[in-house]
């Protein structure tokens, strides 16, 4: 098997399995629970936290763990429901009753997000996690340019005294773009001067989904200007269904889960303790090979377009080393993929939600593409299962299939 679609799905390295185990069978205890065992835990779970946020230049009580990159998206959205119960830097452990009956449309908004016009703008080419949750929101798209950057002249446009969030994927799922996070910050901190300037306290902040962007970014929180971060194990070798969610002291959110009051009350539910030790071995080890995994994806990047024949290139600059995004005109790309799962190589149409329902892909679509190159563009994602003699091997495997695929429907 040659599995070229890293961006999908990685497997969990052995290291990272090493780390888990023993918090499924001895370490198995609740932290919540008030024996010495279980704070011994308790205590491995803060300090796990501590070694993701340190990653990304942050603190562990900057963080809430989810169960996955989208519900750190959804959450950081409850920023946009003005009334709220709780505040990020707040040391409570549970909801407060007493805040409930001082803010009786507290429970309404658990359900109901604020529909304010404007109150959110959000990249066209987001995945959607961002997009459905920003949509119902009353949200805006904020174009790109056609080689997958943000618009920013649209965006400075788009941008009213109303906006409260904005949100731009550090880099993007399909095409591996590098968005200009830190020129979006600066943009967005000039708007709030003149704010202030006019008396206007609407707060402005930026979210960005940095799933993507952890195994091969050198992130930053206070670099890249954000308030809130989303980050994803499960694109890092580490578990599924684990993330987590950095939230600045500035930023306000409310639960989407209420119950026993954990992280801060901002996520209840007894903590994933393998889940988040995995993640924490995971980002660990992403940092340490950031370098060099960056050279070795950006040498078969160059190796695969040179023994590749007849395509077009897509993804050309921007974008993260692993992402090879190309086009074959006239040629049915969920063909081709059923053709190369045949000979065992493994590569994507684009996200791996959006291919399972036979939709196309609203990031080329966005990007300006023709419907011939979008439904003949396949997306190769490399990873830590590859080597060099495997991505040669593929572009042949490719190569000799594309051939085959035009003599059958009369392609010159």
């Amino acid at each position: 098997m040659i599995y070229l679609d890293h961006a999908a799905a990685t497997p969990v390295s052995d290291k990272v399995l090493e780390a888990m185990k023993p918090y499924f069978d001895v370490e198995f205890f609740n932290p919540s629970a008030a024996y010495l065992p279980a704070k011994k835990v308790a205590t491995d779970y803060e300090a796990a936290k501590g070694v993701i946020a340190h990653a990304v230049g942050a603190k562990a009580s900057d963080l809430v763990i989810t169960a996955g990159a989208t519900e750190a998206n959804n959450l950081a959205f409850t920023a946009l429901d003005t009334e709220f119960i709780f505040h990020s830097g707040s040391r409570r452990s549970r909801p407060s009753p007493r805040g409930e009956r001082a803010n009786p449309r507290a429970a309404a908004l658990r359900n109901t997000p604020s529909q304010n016009i404007n109150s959110v703008l959000y990249l066209e080419t987001e995945h959607e996690s961002v997009r459905a949750v920003a949509k119902s929101y009353g949200g805006i798209a904020i174009k790109v340019l056609p080689n997958g950057m943000i618009d920013l002249e649209d965006l400075k446009a788009k941008i009213t005294d109303e906006t409260q969030m904005i949100s731009v994927s550090l880099a993007n799922n399909e095409l591996g773009t590098i968005q200009p996070l830190a020129e979006i910050a600066r943009i967005i901190r000039e708007v709030k001067i003149d704010r202030m300037k006019r008396g206007i306290k609407t707060q402005l902040l930026l979210h960005s989904d940095a799933s993507q962007a952890l195994n091969l970014l050198d992130i930053n929180v206070a670099r890249l200007g954000v308030d809130l971060l989303t980050l994803n194990a499960a694109k890092v070798y580490g578990p599924k269904g684990v993330g987590a969610l950095y939230v600045s002291h500035d930023a306000r959110l409310r639960p989407l889960t209420l119950g026993g009051g954990q992280e801060k009350g901002l996520r209840s539910g007894t903590e994933n303790m393998p889940g988040v030790i995995g993640f924490a071995k995971a980002i660990e080890l992403a940092k340490e090979h950031l370098n060099g995994n960056r050279k070795k994806y950006a040498s078969w990047r160059k190796i695969l377009l040179s023994e590749l024949k007849n395509y077009e290139l897509i993804n050309k600059k921007h974008c993260l080393d692993n992402f090879v995004v190309v086009s074959f005109p006239g040629l049915d790309a969920e063909r081709l993929i059923f053709l190369l799962e045949e000979k065992g190589v493994y590569v994507a149409t684009g996200a791996a939600c959006a291919a399972s329902k036979g939709e196309k892909s609203h990031v080329l679509r966005a990007i300006g593409l023709s419907d011939e190159l979008i439904n003949g563009s396949l997306r190769v994602t490399f990873g830590e299962t590859n080597d060099e003699g495997q991505i040669i091997k593929a572009a042949q495997i490719i190569n000799e299939i594309v051939k085959n695929e035009r003599l059958r429907i009369g392609m010159n």
